[in-house]
């Protein structure tokens, strides 16, 4: 019996992907174009270690749970009670330190549906008002890479508030060493398993056989000659800098007003900076016809309120824009369900931050890969079970 499987990508859906059908008996054979694994999870090399985008994990989700069952986002660090003392949120103009009350009142309704059919910003302002309304987009901004998520789908929206808000102490995790420590370490398990990586081999026709491809959905509609795989998708301007560090900087800043972001990833983690210094990463999404240059002025004005002085102190600085490449968005009358779906048909499945999977940004691309790895299994008739389920 043939069990050999091609993968398509080697970022995070790749790798997730490998090591679950490897678990499941399959032979493996992954194909990354790039010379280097990790896709979006790539980080600088140092001295200032940067995640490409603003990357944190959620230990509330069954994604976290996966990997760290298998030891791959370990060693990590939570927020402790000081660094969220030094959170602000950017309301209004102003940096304050507690979000409006009418915010607060809003996500207390944690038993809430809300519909699909409608957009967030009429749900949400009929039910709570604007000032809650306006808020809860900007909290979710980071979230989405959205600058207007208030006409995506109520539900798609209220999800994301639900999970930025949750009560107690916060679910987010950060990878110590940056996302690039935990591409190595799946990479590392999945050659344990047998897997076959090989960089640096671009794949531009569908390898015989089954597969899964893992690309950006632009990247698999040309490898498949699919026309339908197309999903919405955000786009923000990111801002990295390397400063010197300043003990009055706040930990992070929440730009209730725009959606934008800035926070000091090496204070959870100081193996991202240097002694002395400080890496802080930034995003601000853009409009749908705003020019970058204007998108990168406006978070400039943001990180000067976050952090004032700040570019008499930089050291190092990476701009980027992140366009159609940051994860699915939903707009009214559709969901994840309605997204490409995982099972294309003739031994071809998908796996992606864009398709038809639940959760957040990365947990739509591990959850899908996981459910492409099972359907392969499956297909190929390999009686194996994921050992670490």
């Amino acid at each position: 019996m043939n069990n050999s499987i091609t993968i398509v990508g080697g970022g995070v859906a790749g790798l997730t992907a490998a090591i679950a059908c490897a678990e499941r008996g399959l032979r493996v054979t992954l194909h990354e174009a790039h010379r280097t694994l990790g896709g979006r999870a790539r980080s600088t090399p140092g001295p200032y270690v940067a995640n490409d985008g603003t990357h944190v994990l959620y230990s509330d989700g069954e994604p976290f749970r996966w990997l760290a069952a298998r030891r791959l986002v370990q060693p990590f660090a939570r927020p402790t009670v000081g660094e969220l003392a030094r959170l602000r949120f950017r309301r209004d103009g102003r940096l304050r330190a507690l979000p409006p009350a009418a915010l607060l009142r809003a996500v207390a309704h944690r038993r809430l549906t809300a519909p699909v059919d409608e957009s967030f910003g009429d749900w949400s302002g009929r039910r709570f008002g604007p000032v809650a309304t306006r808020a809860a987009c900007g909290l979710v901004g980071v979230i989405t890479y959205a600058a207007d998520p208030g006409a995506l789908s109520a539900a798609f929206v209220w999800e994301r508030v639900l999970r930025a808000t949750r009560p107690g102490r916060p679910a987010v995790r950060y990878v110590r060493g940056g996302w690039s420590a935990m591409v190595d370490r799946m990479a590392a398990h999945a050659r344990s398993l047998g897997v076959r990586i090989a960089t640096g081999e671009r794949v531009d026709a569908r390898p015989a056989g089954p597969v899964i491809v893992t690309t950006g959905l632009d990247a698999a509609r040309t490898l498949l000659g699919d026309d339908s795989l197309r999903w919405p998708s955000g786009r923000a301007v990111l801002l990295d800098l390397g400063l010197r560090a300043d003990r009055r900087d706040p930990f992070m800043v929440s730009d209730l007003d725009a959606g934008g972001f800035v926070e000091r990833y090496s204070m959870p983690d100081p193996s991202l900076a240097p002694p002395g210094h400080t890496l802080v990463q930034a995003e601000l999404p853009a409009g749908a016809d705003e020019p970058r240059p204007a998108a990168t002025a406006r978070l400039e004005q943001l990180v000067d309120a976050a952090l004032p002085g700040w570019r008499g102190r930089v050291t190092w600085r990476r701009d980027a824009f992140a366009g159609a490449r940051t994860g699915a968005l939903d707009r009214p009358g559709s969901s994840w369900r309605d997204r490409p779906a995982i099972e294309r048909g003739d031994g071809v499945w998908l796996a992606g931050d864009s398709v038809a999977a639940p959760g957040m940004l990365a947990e739509v691309a591990i959850n899908s890969a996981r459910t492409a790895a099972g359907l392969a299994a499956v297909k190929l008739s390999v009686s194996g079970i994921d050992a670490l389920r």
